[in-house]
This record gives C-alpha cells, sequence and structure tokens, in this order.
C-alpha cells in the first residue's frame, strides 16, 4: 500500500480541547507576510480571465510544501484584519510610512481565503490585532499545553515568542531558527529580543527606538545591564556623550518602542483547534478554483494529495534484446503487427546531434523490448548496422502504423542514422496539445499522471542533473530498459484514450489531416537545416562589439563622467532620476524607479542619455542572442543549424522554434538584415526564397466579419491601412498622410490584439483621449468588425471555448457578459485572448495547410528544392537555380491556394543569395 496522502483522511470530526495539544506539532503561518514574499518573488501571473494569481499560486505552493514536508498535526494560517490595532492608539505614527497594499494584490487576498476553505485549512484573523499576536497567542498556548509550535515567519518581532517548545521556520531557506541561532544573531537571549528591538528600532514599522543605538550596542548594552530599564537606569555609564544624552532624552520612547513590538500572547481569540486538523478537502472546490485560477498543476498535485491510497496496479514486463537471434525473433513479431509503438534514448536533446544509445517498442500494453545499441563496457548491445538492416523492413513500411510521444524526435534520429519512418499514426504529445492548448506542458511524464495515474520514472533518475550528469549510455542496460520501456508503454496506454478524447471533442479531422502530417513536414526540415555563415556572423560579433564600446562610452560622458554597470536597473535608475533628474515615469515590485524601454522611449524626448541606453540594450541583446548563440548552434559536420519546429507551444496553433529561436530575429532593423544575411543557401549554385503571406490576419478578419469596405480593399490590392484611414477620417484615399496611416495601421493591428486605448496611444506617442476616439471612429465606421467579435464573444459565453477557420478550439474563461462591462473598448484579457485566437489561430491554420500542399507538390514533382523554414507567416526554401522560376510558381499556387476566403491570399515571394537579400 502507498503511504497515506497528506491531505487524506477523517476532519473535525470532534471538538478538540488544548489538552489533547500535548506532543503535537502545530504550525502557524505568518500569511500576510508570506504572501507579500510570493507577490514580490514571482513573475506577473495572470489567470485565464486576466486576474492576477500569481500571489494565490505562490502561497498556496508553500502551504502544500510544508504539509508534504513537516507533516503538521495541526496548521492554522494567520490574516492581518485591515482594521486599525491597539498599536496605533498607542503610537499613531505606527507603521503610518508603509504603502497600502498594491491593488493587484489586495484582490487576491479574498481568492486565498477561498482557497484554504477548499482545502480544509484552519484560518485565524482578529480585529484589532495583528497576525503576529495570534501567533504569540497560538505559541503561548500550544507549548503550555505541552505541544511544539513551529512559526512560518520571516517578521523579526516573533523572535521573542521563541522558546523550548517554539521555533521559527524560514520557508526560503528551509531552516529553523531557535535560542542558538538567535544568540549567534543578535547576540541576545529571547526574552531580551523585546529590549533589543526598543533600543534599536524598526525604520520598516515606524518603531522610533533611540538614535544612535544599533544592533552592535544594544547588544553590548543589554549584555552589560540586562534590561531595557537595566540601560536606562544606567545610562550615564554608557560610553559616548551624545549616545548617553539620547538614552535620558528618548527613555519614554524606548519604552514606548517596546510596547510597540511586544506582542500579544493573550489576544482574545477564539481558536477551534479542531480546524487545524488535516484532511476533508472539499475536492470539487479545488478543482472549481484550480480551473478559475489556470492551476491545473497546482490542482493536479492537491488531487494526488488528497487521493486516497490505492495499491500499485502498474503491472508491466520489460524485456532487454540482447542478441541477434533476440532481435530477430522480435522483428518477426513485429512486422505481423498493424501498429506499435516506438522511442529512441540518445545523448543529446537535439535529434541532429544525439547519438542512437538504444530504441524501445510496444504493441500491446504492459510488454515492451529494448535493444541496447551503446553501453557501458561488459553490458549486451548490438551493432547498428545489423539491427537497422533488421528493423527497416518494418519501419519504413506505410503500412504498419507508427505511435509515439514527440514522434517527430524520434523521426529525425533515426533518418540521422540512416533509417526513414514510414506511417506515423498517432503522436500522444500532439494529440494532448490539441485537446488542451492551453496547457503549457505535454510531456510523457504529465500525460501519465493526469490520464494513467501513474508516476513514470524520470531522466534525472538515471542521468543526474548539473555537474554529476552523465550520458544515456554511460547507464546500465538494465537501468536503460526499465525507463526507455516505460516510455514506449505509455503511448500505448495513453493512444486509445486520447483517440476517444479527440472524437468526442470533435478534433479528430484537424489531428488526422493537419497535424499529424506535418509532424513528417516539419521533421524534414529540421534534419535539413539552413546554412549558417559563421564568418559573416564573426564578423558582426566584431563590429557590434566596437558599437556598444562607442555607446558605453557616450552614455558615460552624458552620465557626467560617471562610471555605473549599464546594464544594472538600479545603477541606470541612480543616474536618470537622482544624477540628471529626470523624472520618474512609474514604479516596479523590486527596483523601484523603472528603466524599462517604454519608460525609455518617453525620456529619450527629454535627454539622449535614454535614446543611446536603448541603443545599447539592442545591440547587446542581437550580439547575446543570435550572433554569439548562433555560432555556437552550427552542427559542426552539416555547417547548419537545425532548429526544433514546436507544435505543442503556443496556444493559438502557431509553431514556435527553439534551439535557435529564429521568430524573434528582427525584420526591418539594419541590424536584423545583417543578422539574417548569414542564413544562406547550402550549395554554389543555390538560392533562397522567402515567401511571406501578405496581412494575413487582416484578411481573415475581412472574410470573417464581411465588411464591404475591407474586402474591397483587398479585392482591389489598395493600400488597406490607407483605406482604413481614408474611411476613418472621412477624407479621400489620396489625401492620407504619413500620419494618418500610420494611426490607421496600428488600429488595425491593434484590434487583432485588442488593443486598449492606452496601448494605442503608447504605441504612437499620442494623449490616450485621441486614441480612444480613434478607436471609436474605426469601430464607428467598421461595424461589421465589432459584430464579429462580440459574436466571438457571446459563442465563448454560451460553450466555454472558441473556433479558428479549422476547427481549433481554445476554452477561455472569463468573458463577460457586455452590460459588465463599463466601456466597450475596454476587454478583459480573456477577451482579447478570445478574439485574437480566432484570427491569429485561422492564420496559423492557413499557413499549415500550405505547408502540406508545398511539402506534397516538392515530392511529387521530385525537385531538388526543399523547404526549410516557418516563421510566423513566411516560409523559406532552398533552391537550385534552375529551378527557382519553377518554385516560386509552385510555392505561390499552393499558398494562395490554402483555403477559399471571401478575400483572396497574397503571397509575396523574394529570393536572393541569403535571407537577408529576401
Amino acid at each position: 500500500m502507498d503511504a497515506k496522502p497528506p491531505l487524506s483522511g477523517p476532519k473535525r470530526e470532534e471538538r478538540l480541547p488544548p489538552s489533547e495539544l500535548d506532543g503535537k506539532t502545530v504550525l502557524v503561518v505568518d500569511a500576510h507576510g508570506l504572501i507579500y514574499q510570493v507577490f514580490h518573488a514571482m513573475p506577473d501571473m495572470s489567470g485565464p480571465a486576466g486576474q492576477p494569481v500569481g500571489a494565490i499560486h505562490g502561497f498556496i505552493r508553500d502551504v502544500l510544501d510544508l504539509i508534504e514536508k513537516h507533516s503538521p498535526d495541526l496548521l492554522f494560517c494567520a490574516f492581518d484584519h485591515s482594521e486599525v490595532t491597539f498599536r496605533n492608539e498607542i503610537f499613531p505614527g505606527y507603521k503610518q510610512s508603509r504603502d497600502s497594499m498594491p491593488e493587484d494584490l489586495q484582490v487576491q487576498i479574498p481568492c486565498i481565503h477561498r482557497m484554504l476553505d477548499a482545502l480544509g485549512v484552519g484560518s485565524l484573523i482578529l480585529p484589532g490585532f495583528e497576525a503576529d499576536d495570534i501567533l504569540a497567542t497560538v505559541a503561548r498556548t500550544v507549548s503550555d499545553s505541552g505541544g511544539h509550535c513551529v512559526l512560518v515567519t520571516n517578521d523579526k518581532d516573533c523572535r521573542q515568542l521563541i522558546g523550548p517548545n517554539v521555533r521559527i521556520f524560514n520557508i526560503r531557506k528551509e531552516l529553523y531558527f531557535a535560542a542558538e541561532e538567535l544568540e549567534q544573531d543578535w547576540g541576545v537571549r529571547p526574552e531580551q529580543v523585546v529590549d533589543f528591538q526598543a533600543l534599536v528600532g524598526d525604520a520598516v514599522d515606524d518603531v522610533p527606538g533611540v538614535p544612535l543605538i544599533g544592533p552592535k550596542m544594544a547588544r553590548e548594552l543589554l549584555g552589560r545591564f540586562g534590561t531595557l530599564e537595566g540601560v536606562l537606569d544606567n545610562a550615564d555609564q554608557v560610553s559616548g556623550k551624545k549616545r548617553s544624552e539620547n538614552l535620558i532624552k528618548y527613555r519614554d520612547q524606548a519604552l514606548m518602542s517596546r510596547e510597540l513590538v511586544r506582542l500579544d500572547d493573550s489576544a482574545p481569540i477564539e481558536i477551534h483547534w479542531e480546524d487545524g486538523t488535516l484532511g476533508g478537502v472539499a475536492r470539487d472546490d479545488v478543482e472549481s478554483l484550480s480551473r478559475e485560477f489556470g492551476f491545473r498543476r497546482l490542482g493536479d498535485r492537491i488531487s494526488a494529495m488528497t487521493a486516497p491510497p490505492v495499491e500499485a496496479v502498474w503491472e508491466a514486463d520489460y524485456q532487454t534484446i540482447r542478441d541477434i537471434d533476440q532481435l530477430k525473433q522480435l522483428v518477426e513479431k513485429l512486422s505481423q503487427q498493424q501498429q506499435f509503438v516506438f522511442d529512441t534514448e540518445t545523448t543529446h536533446t537535439n535529434p541532429r546531434w544525439a547519438a542512437l544509445v538504444g530504441i524501445s517498442i510496444c504493441w500491446q500494453p504492459q510488454k515492451a523490448y529494448y535493444i541496447p545499441l551503446r553501453a557501458p563496457q561488459g553490458d549486451p548491445v548490438l551493432d547498428w548496422t545489423l539491427v537497422a538492416n533488421l528493423l527497416r523492413p518494418v519501419f519504413e513500411s506505410s503500412t504498419i502504423k507508427k505511435i509515439g510521444q514527440n514522434i517527430k524526435y524520434d523521426l529525425i534520429v533515426l533518418k540521422t542514422h540512416g533509417v526513414e519512418v514510414k506511417g506515423v499514426s498517432f503522436d500522444t504529445m500532439v494529440a494532448d496539445y490539441l485537446l488542451s492548448p492551453g496547457e503549457r506542458i505535454h510531456d510523457m511524464d504529465d500525460l501519465s499522471r493526469r490520464y494513467l495515474h501513474h508516476s513514470t520514472v524520470k531522466i534525472k533518475e538515471l542521468i543526474g542533473s548539473g555537474k554529476q550528469q552523465r550520458l544515456m549510455d554511460e547507464v546500465p542496460v538494465d537501468v536503460v530498459t526499465a525507463y526507455a520501456c516505460e516510455d514506449a508503454d505509455v503511448p500505448m496506454r495513453l493512444t486509445p484514450l486520447l483517440r476517444g478524447h479527440l472524437e468526442s471533442a470533435g478534433l479528430t479531422e484537424l489531428f488526422e489531416t493537419l497535424e499529424l502530417p506535418l509532424i513528417d513536414v516539419l521533421a524534414r526540415m529540421e534534419h535539413v537545416g539552413i546554412r549558417v555563415d559563421t564568418n559573416h556572423l564573426s564578423e558582426l560579433d566584431s563590429r557590434f562589439s566596437q558599437r556598444l564600446d562607442t555607446l558605453e562610452q557616450q552614455i558615460y560622458v552624458l552620465a557626467g563622467g560617471e562610471l555605473f554597470n549599464i546594464d544594472s536597473p538600479r545603477q541606470l535608475a541612480k543616474i536618470l532620476f537622482e544624477t540628471l533628474g529626470l523624472p520618474i515615469v512609474k514604479q516596479t515590485r523590486k527596483t523601484g524607479p523603472s528603466t524599462d524601454a517604454d519608460v525609455l522611449q518617453e525620456l529619450a524626448v527629454q535627454h539622449e542619455l535614454p535614446a543611446r541606453v536603448l541603443e545599447y540594450r539592442q545591440f547587446a541583446k542581437l550580439k547575446s542572442t543570435y550572433v554569439e548563440a548562433l555560432q555556437s548552434l552550427v552542427h559542426p559536420e552539416t555547417g547548419r543549424v537545425h532548429t526544433s519546429f514546436k507544435q505543442d507551444v503556443a496556444a493559438t496553433g502557431r509553431l514556435s522554434s527553439k534551439d535557435p529561436n529564429l521568430q524573434n530575429i528582427p525584420v526591418r532593423t539594419t541590424e536584423g538584415r545583417q543578422i539574417r544575411a548569414a542564413f544562406r543557401a547550402g550549395y554554389d549554385g543555390w538560392q533562397l526564397l522567402s515567401a511571406d503571406y501578405s496581412q494575413i490576419e487582416l484578411r481573415v478578419l475581412a472574410h470573417f466579419c464581411g465588411d464591404a469596405a475591407l474586402l474591397e480593399a483587398f479585392e482591389q490590392d489598395q493600400d488597406v491601412h490607407a483605406r482604413v484611414a481614408s474611411e476613418v477620417y472621412g477624407v479621400p484615399i489620396d489625401d492620407v498622410d504619413k500620419e494618418m496611416r500610420s494611426k490607421a495601421k496600428a488600429v488595425n493591428f491593434g484590434v487583432i490584439y485588442g488593443q486598449t486605448p492606452f496601448g494605442l496611444a503608447r504605441a504612437l506617442g499620442i494623449d490616450k483621449y485621441e486614441a480612444g476616439e480613434f478607436i471609436d471612429a474605426y469601430f464607428e465606421r467598421y461595424q461589421a468588425v465589432d459584430a464579429f467579435m462580440e459574436e466571438v464573444l457571446e459563442g465563448c459565453r454560451k460553450s466555454g471555448f472558441v473556433t479558428t477557420i479549422l476547427g481549433r478550439k481554445r476554452h477561455i474563461e472569463g468573458v463577460r457578459d457586455p452590460s459588465r462591462r463599463k466601456n466597450l473598448r475596454f476587454r478583459t484579457l480573456a477577451e482579447r485572448i478570445a478574439i485574437n485566437t480566432v484570427i491569429q489561430g485561422s492564420a496559423a491554420d492557413l499557413i499549415k495547410v500550405a505547408m502540406l500542399r508545398v511539402d506534397r507538390r516538392l515530392r511529387e514533382e521530385k525537385l531538388e528544392s526543399r523547404m526549410l523554414l516557418q516563421i510566423h507567416d513566411e516560409l523559406v526554401f532552398e533552391s537550385p537555380e534552375h529551378e527557382l522560376a519553377t518554385l516560386k510558381k509552385l510555392v505561390q499556387q499552393e499558398m494562395t491556394d490554402a483555403a477559399e476566403l471571401k478575400v483572396a491570399l497574397k503571397v509575396d515571394v523574394q529570393s536572393g543569395p541569403d535571407w537577408g537579400a529576401c
């Protein structure tokens, strides 16, 4: 039997009297302190409706960690109350300088209470008192009753509570703090803490203390005189005239300060101790809240913690193929199957760089085989040439279907090793991505846990991590067999489940006709890669370095000759706002005044230094991200980079690329074109060809909304931005000036991404009211666009999802009724996501269709030309010059015919010796 999960079991069956605390461990969390910690430490995180959820996630994660790692008998979370406390009556200035709670944290507090209620975790709060007073009261009661109390807090006030049965726990450092640690840190005993703080004061809480008495002096004085009264009564014996005078002058202030820091361990709060026992989780509420906040992984974790213990049911028979005779028997059986799963074990995450260590095969659940090809000396291995010759007829048969998890990786590995896999019929990763495009993770470990309730062997358990990491071929074969066979067995068990889910969701056709065949296309593209001229990159590296050196010196001169770290936001902020006296535009949580790009652009009109810093950052990023990184990614044998195209990342259906990410190389800047010029045709007499959809997302918008003016603009091949400006401003198209067109262009694309008046104002450098008026004028003129958007939102409200042109679905929560909007132009993040998904997702569908059509034609006509890259709406090919005209015609035809829309698709085609010239 498995161990009992930490949140399972009975809950609150009867009242627990304090006498029952004897010998029990009680954890009390300083909830507000911990919430503030995670709020400032975690990156911004939004839920499905666009609401801030980072503090909720971080706090609940920490509470679960405490439960799992400490297994307390009772757990409580103590909260501050919003009312003023008795300390404000003692000293009105107490905590007066503290900033009010940030609004995006404030809205998360009620949600944290809801989550704790669902988890069955007891909350304690008392008007007029702080959470620390509650901690003190619980600590005294538990200690007096013979129990052990652990206070989860970083608040130094709580150090006064330390005793034989009371310790403090620092959750970040995972360290306990007791009397010994207190002695090492402050040099005082627990009973001296309030006296120590009364002397030193606390600037954070506006506790005044005694001027000129710091921690070191307070330690010496208490060591000499024992108590605060002893120090004050002997002030005339203290060295230093001013210090001695202050102890006399500020005697009353010191005594008052002690009352401010002294915690009330008899706060009038009724504690229902049974509320602290763990168990009785409201699972439906937890699942509902996890969906509301977008906490799938956290929700899964809670489910695992609350699940009743079950017998281990994972039965499996995994075998190692140890010689050629066993392999021949395996191949004979394999050739009789209709389908099978295979998986490769390798030495590298990039399949083009990977050495093949072994292959696992499974055609029935619970039974799998591993063929070792590389292993530690003394372990059985088979010769790859012999293995390949035996496996090739089966793997290259299109009638025997192949299944895998991220099978594209395995296709490339085997192609690199001389085996062309045909007949791919299912990929569990891609299937789950279609079912749950909003999820961030679709790896096998995740799918196994979610669908099979089985925890798989983790790769780190085999090869380790960090400096201790080893290669897979250094792991004993018997150990690899268990891991590799599971990698084949799990997809075998998942496939019928996922097929059923695809069918139920109406996604089978999209999977089988678009995403599945695209795997083969992407595998071929990645295998070929694109040539990179490292000499060109080296020259760029030198030029960019020189430019950075020049900019650095210019920045120092503009800063008045003061040297500082340009890459440090804090040091840059000091130069901008203190040395130069520029106005602070906005604040950040961590570093104070912001120095982000938007701020620097705004300040650049007042001083040259921010403009130079922006340029410095641009060159520094291009240099590190592309010029330097690309050189390290060039394969030594092919002279090419082999980027990985990801089908399972972007929720809209777009492809993304990794190692390297080629989608963020600037297109329109000189430096961006210089970097693109490093990408070359692979052979002499060959050229690159770029085919780019023209304004495909706007054309998709025109198709969906059916606006006559937009359709006419595209049909007549007009400048659509000028046409929109003409319509909105009410002037002939020939009278549209550059500024009018710029605003119209910003709105055209802003509509797709749900841009607000504030966002448009920032993009154009205009007043937000002017931006709002322009957006209103746009929707007044293009009412069909507005109607289409409301139709999308209404459909999402009813069904919970939106659909692209080919039926791709994305579930989105938080789309509001329009009557609840204060301003129709201000849509929530969820609403903007819904609209954008339909438009951008449909554009993604179309270019995927185009890729399949072009690839099919290239193979049918047996052309040497090859598709290399897909970057958003652009396809990049390499072609021998004698095929270039044929390729241009073929690509243009297949891309424009990818779909029949109300408006024709337009493709811009360019060719040249390098990507920058296209």
